[in-house]
C-alpha cells in the first residue's frame, strides 16, 4: 500500500468490502483535489483488475476509445481490437473480461465517472444494466466509482431515481484532512512547522492534500501563504473559479451563495440567504444549497430548540473565505503581502471567523477534550430575540449539561476583561431565560493558547479547549 496519511475510517470500510460475501458498489465523492483517486488506488492497488479514467470534455466516441485502451492495458492478450459501438457493448466486453479473471477479490474502478457520462451516450443505462443484470450477483466483486463533479455524483448516482436507485451499497464522502492528518502529512514531506503555523495554513487552505502538497520545507507558513496566494502564478491565486466550475454544472448559483455567506460570518437562514443573494426561492436554489452543503463548502447549524427551517447556513470552506476576503480584489501582491496584513482589523476579523470554522470541523476533538466522547450530544446554535446576542456553538449533552462555547483566536493566552465578562454573563442569562432550560450551563472557552487566569476567569470559565486539543486523532 502507498504511504497513505490518515483516512482511518475510510480505509477500514474499504478493506471490509474485500471481506464481504456479496458484490459491493462503492461510490466515493467529495470536492476537487481532496484525494479520492489516491485513496482508492492506495487501498485497492493489489485488487484493481480494471480501471478507467474519464476524459474531461471528450466525446462519446473518444470515451469509448479510452475504454478499449483501458481494457487492453488490463490484459494486452484480450481479443478485443474494435472500439465498442456503444456502452452496452463496452460493458459486455468488461463482463467477459471479468469472468475470465481467477482472483477471488476483483475491484473495477471508474475514475471521474461524471466525465464518462457524455450527453446522449446512454452510459448510465448501460451501467445500470451491467450492475443489475450481472455484477450485483458476483461475490468478491467491488465496483468502485468516484468523481469530483459533486452535482453529478449526488444527483445522478447517490440519489438516482432510476435503475440504480438504492443500488450503491456503500458511499464515502471524502472530507479534507483534519489538523492531525495535516500535521502528519506535512511531517511526511519533511515540513516541520509548529502547530500555530500549521493552524495558520489550515485557516487559509483547509486540509486539502493537493494544496498542502505545494508547501515547501524550510519556510514559514506566512512565507508560503505569500507565495501561493499573492504571487503571480501562485496555485491559489486562480483556483477559486476553477474549483466551483469543475464541481457544479451552472455554477453561478453556487458562487452567488458562497459570496453572500462570505459577507455574513454569523450565518444566514434560508430566507435571509434568498434575500441577500437575490436568488429565486425555488427548486434550483434549494438544489444548489444542498450540493454545497453535501460537498462541505457550507455547513448547516441547527438552532437550539427550534425547527430545522430556522437553521443557519455558514460558509465553512477556509480557502473560499480567504480568497474572497484577501485575494479576489487584492491590489498589492508579491513577497510580504500577507505578513503586512497581520494585526490589521480585517485580519483580526477574518482570523476569528476562520478559527471558528476550524472548531466546527473538529467537534469530535472538542468533545474528547471535554471528556464526553461517549456522551450523546447535539450541536446547535442560538440567537436571542434581543438584537446582537448570538451563540454560535452549543453542545447539548445527554448528561443534562449544555456546554456553551465561546471561540476566540489570539496569538497568546486570551484575557477575559471586566467588559467581556459582562457580555458573557448577558449571554448566559439571556439563554437561560429565553430557553427555560433546566440543564446546567457550563461556559467553555475554545482558544488557541488557553485563557489567562485572572479574577474575571477564575470560577467563571468552566472548561478550556486549546488549539493543541484540536490536533488529537
Amino acid at each position: 500500500m502507498k504511504n497513505l496519511i490518515g483516512r482511518r475510517q475510510e480505509q477500514s470500510l474499504m478493506k471490509m468490502l474485500l471481506t464481504s460475501n456479496d458484490a459491493e458498489f462503492l461510490a466515493v465523492y467529495g470536492r476537487r483535489r481532496v484525494g479520492k483517486t489516491f485513496l482508492i488506488k492506495s487501498v485497492y492497488e493489489k485488487e484493481i483488475v480494471f480501471q478507467i479514467t474519464g476524459i474531461a470534455n471528450a466525446s462519446t466516441a473518444q470515451q469509448l476509445t479510452n475504454f478499449l485502451t483501458s481494457i487492453k492495458n488490463a490484459d494486452p492478450g484480450l481479443p478485443f481490437d474494435q472500439v465498442p459501438a456503444n456502452w452496452m457493448e463496452a460493458f459486455g466486453m468488461l463482463r467477459s473480461f471479468i469472468e475470465e479473471r481467477k482472483e477471488k477479490k476483483k475491484v473495477i474502478f471508474f475514475d471521474e465517472l461524471p466525465w464518462i457520462d457524455t450527453p446522449q451516450s446512454d452510459f448510465m443505462m448501460a451501467l445500470e444494466h451491467f450492475w443489475n443484470s450481472w455484477a450485483s450477483s458476483e461475490p468478491g466483486l467491488v465496483l468502485t466509482v468516484c468523481g469530483s463533479a459533486a452535482s453529478w455524483m449526488i444527483n445522478k448516482l447517490i440519489n438516482n431515481k432510476g435503475g440504480l436507485h438504492n443500488r450503491v451499497t456503500r458511499r464515502i464522502k471524502l472530507m479534507p484532512f483534519t489538523l492531525s492528518e495535516t500535521e502528519a502529512y506535512l511531517k511526511s514531506k519533511n515540513i516541520l512547522l509548529d502547530r500555530y503555523q500549521i493552524t495558520q495554513l489550515y485557516m487559509v487552505m483547509g486540509g486539502i492534500p493537493f494544496y498542502l502538497k505545494e508547501i515547501m520545507p524550510g519556510r514559514s507558513a506566512f512565507q508560503e501563504i505569500d507565495r501561493l496566494c499573492f504571487t503571480e502564478g501562485g496555485l491559489l491565486v486562480s483556483e477559486y473559479d476553477n474549483l466551483y466550475r469543475s464541481l457544479f454544472s451552472n455554477a453561478e448559483k453556487h458562487l452567488t451563495i458562497i459570496e453572500a455567506l462570505a459577507k455574513k460570518p454569523k450565518g444566514l437562514t434560508r430566507d435571509e440567504l434568498i434575500k441577500v443573494s437575490g436568488l429565486s426561492n425555488g427548486g434550483n436554489t434549494t438544489k444548489a444549497i444542498t450540493e454545497l452543503n453535501e460537498s462541505g463548502f457550507i455547513n448547516q447549524a441547527f438552532p437550539f430548540g427550534k425547527k430545522m427551517k430556522a437553521s443557519l447556513y455558514r460558509l465553512s470552506d477556509p480557502y473560499s473565505l480567504f480568497y474572497l476576503k484577501f485575494i479576489k480584489n487584492n491590489k498589492s501582491a508579491g513577497e510580504g503581502s500577507w505578513i503586512s496584513r497581520i494585526d490589521h482589523p480585517s485580519w483580526r476579523a477574518w482570523s476569528g471567523y476562520a478559527y471558528e470554522n476550524i472548531c466546527f470541523m473538529h467537534i469530535s476533538q472538542v468533545k474528547k477534550a471535554l471528556g464526553i466522547s461517549g456522551v450523546y450530544t447535539e450541536v446547535a446554535s442560538w440567537k436571542s430575540r434581543e438584537k446582537g446576542i448570538q451563540i454560535d456553538l452549543l453542545i447539548d449533552r445527554r448528561d443534562h449539561i449544555i456546554s456553551l462555547c465561546e471561540i476566540k483566536y489570539s496569538k497568546d493566552s486570551f484575557t477575559i476583561t471586566l467588559a467581556y465578562k459582562a457580555e458573557l454573563e448577558k449571554k448566559l442569562a439571556g439563554f437561560r431565560t429565553e430557553t427555560q432550560t433546566r440543564k446546567a450551563i457550563l461556559l467553555t472557552m475554545l482558544t488557541t493558547f488557553g485563557v489567562e487566569e485572572n479574577k474575571h476567569s477564575l470560577g467563571f470559565v468552566q472548561n478550556i479547549v486549546k488549539m493543541e486539543d484540536l490536533f488529537e486523532n
